[in-house]
């Protein structure tokens, strides 16, 4: 095998800084086995020991396409050469900025599956990771060039989903293998639910499409579990690993993994099981209730004795039939502690809520009560989960809480 040089052919392109240009590896690690799964390659200069990323060299819009190919061809092919190697090659995730694919079209597909060949790595190895950037040209084109990639065995991720390019009408026209989540969502996760919960999307999101998340950047104990709440299947990050011009052992992290996930299993575990007595002590007083009086003829009068039962978490609570129509008024949590009516909530049908069939199908003499997930109230913009109650066939009671979900 001819080996490649060790630096860039001259003349280097303009705006290149001085030194040795390398692929650096950082990788990117799986929940399912704890392993290393793969590398993203991101490249560097090397000057006196010192390596800077060449993220403005690329972002450089006064540099020449064809230098920016020219450079990162060279990277590229650094980085598969060195991969190929391998006797059980990870995965190696190359970034592409759309108006590369497009404008290279058949021709670079051609170059980079010869090179792949060259190399002897499998196409199947090879993560082919859209860039942010946005993209103004024509999108048939554009996924014809991807459909190509994929068709050959490459995988297709997507990069920064919830920004720039990564729109959710290109990700139903790309249909990725992977969606890459954007570091700066992990982040404001920890203290603003609103991006939790759109972090959370992205995971009922990746399941209707059949793809897998990758949370990038995560730097923390509390990133990785913010992470594996929203769904990660894979990780990245310099909790882990900065990239490095070595490769890594493939178990380096997975005893510190399993540790992570048994801990996130347990406190999960123990907190489903606080939600699921809650939801029978509440099922357990209406039974009390119901004894003595089998038929709800006034649902708001019956309400209002079961009150007084509910704790402080408890926000609102109504009754709807098996139609999903509301019976009751709302009885909401004032911000004195007591509770308020809200008559302009009766005969609203509520069968529309994602929740509803689910649990009127579950909801039986041998199941009294269900608990939702966690999610966003409309009106509050709290953190609730609602339980739901059988009270009698046709009759069901629901219970608002407040919850963290952290």
């Amino acid at each position: 095998m001819t080996p490649l040089p060790n630096h860039m052919p001259h003349p280097l392109p303009e705006g290149l800084p001085p030194g040795l240009i390398r692929p650096y590896y950082q990788p990117i690690i799986a929940m399912d086995t704890g392993l290393i799964a793969g590398y993203e390659v991101l490249g560097r200069v090397v000057n006196n020991g010192v390596a800077r990323s060449l993220g403005s060299f690329f972002a450089d819009s006064s540099v020449p396409m064809d230098e920016h190919l020219k450079v990162d061809g060279y990277i590229r092919e650094t980085a598969i050469r060195r991969i190929g190697g391998e006797e059980m090659p990870p995965l190696l995730f190359l970034n592409f900025k759309p108006e590369w694919l497009y404008h290279t079209g058949a021709s670079g597909e051609l170059q980079m599956l010869a090179m792949l060949e060259k190399y002897r790595l499998p196409p199947n190895r090879i993560v082919i990771e859209i860039t942010e950037e946005s993209f103004n040209g024509p999108m048939d084109i554009l996924r014809g060039v991807i459909d190509r990639y994929r068709a050959n065995g490459c995988q297709i991720a997507i990069d920064d989903v919830g920004i720039g390019f990564s729109s959710m009408d290109r990700i139903a026209q790309i249909q990725p293998n992977l969606l890459k989540i954007d570091m700066h969502m992990v982040k404001k996760s920890g203290t603003h639910n609103g991006y939790f919960g759109v972090l959370r999307s992205f995971s009922e999101l990746a399941e209707q499409i059949g793809a897998s998340l990758l949370f990038e950047g995560v730097e923390t104990k509390e990133d990785l579990e913010r992470a594996i709440q929203a769904g990660a299947r894979y990780v990245q990050g310099f909790l882990f690993a900065k990239a490095e011009p070595e490769l890594l052992s493939p178990e380096a992290f997975a005893p510190f993994v399993e540790a992570e996930l048994a801990s996130n299993l347990k406190r999960h575990v123990i907190k489903e099981r606080h939600w699921l007595v809650h939801a029978e002590k509440i099922a357990d007083q209406l039974m009390d209730m119901t004894g003595r009086e089998d038929v709800v003829e006034d649902t708001d009068e019956w309400l209002e004795r079961l009150l007084p039962a509910l704790d402080e978490s408890c926000i609102r609570v109504y009754i709807c039939n098996g139609d999903g129509i509301q019976l009751s008024a709302n009885f909401c949590r004032g911000t004195n502690g007591g509770w308020l009516r809200e008559e302009q909530f009766r005969h609203v049908n509520w069968s529309w809520r994602p929740y509803y069939i689910p649990n009127l199908v579950q909801l039986s003499h041998r199941r009294r009560s269900i608990v939702s997930r966690a999610y966003t109230d409309l009106d509050t913009h709290e953190w609730i989960r609602t339980i739901s109650v059988l009270v009698r066939d046709g009759v069901i009671l629901f219970v608002d809480s407040t919850d963290n979900p952290g």
